[in-house]
């Protein structure tokens, strides 16, 4: 009975640069696309346990489209360390100031919580309009 072998890459897997463009797309199907290239299971070579993902480089992340439902009943919270230190941002006060944390956070979910999901969300690169700093990397638009 032959045994198959698991597949291991050698050295240091090559990592590119990926641009995405969030206009006109729904947050949760945009964020298990960067969710994947990040991870890398786009490549045959994928090893779970391995940072194989690529860099990603998300434009336009103020022209997600979203449900005027999910803007008013959708709330991000997080506690400042102090005494009755809860803070909550609705998705759309959230959108209109800081529409990369809401692409951030929504990945972050989808990514293990753990040393190599926190080197992971380093190769995100989110940009709320349309010009972005990484031309000399070339980043590949996704189709």
């Amino acid at each position: 009975m032959a045994v198959e072998k698991t597949f291991v890459i050698k050295g240091t897997p090559e990592s590119n640069w990926i641009l995405v463009d969030a206009d006109d797309q729904g947050l949760g199907r945009l964020a298990t696309q960067i969710t994947r290239f990040l991870l890398g299971k786009h490549k045959p070579t994928y090893t779970p346990g391995v940072d194989m993902g690529d860099f990603v480089v998300v434009v336009n992340a103020s022209k997600l489209r979203l449900t005027n439902k999910r803007e008013t009943t959708k709330f991000y919270h997080h506690h400042t360390g102090f005494p009755g230190g809860l803070k909550t941002v609705s998705l759309r006060d959230q959108m209109q100031k800081y529409p990369d944390r809401v692409i951030r956070s929504a990945v972050w979910g989808m990514l293990p919580h753990n040393k190599i999901g926190r080197q992971l969300i380093k190769k995100l690169k989110i940009y709320a309009g349309s010009e972005h700093p990484h031309e000399a990397q070339n980043p590949k638009p996704v189709a």
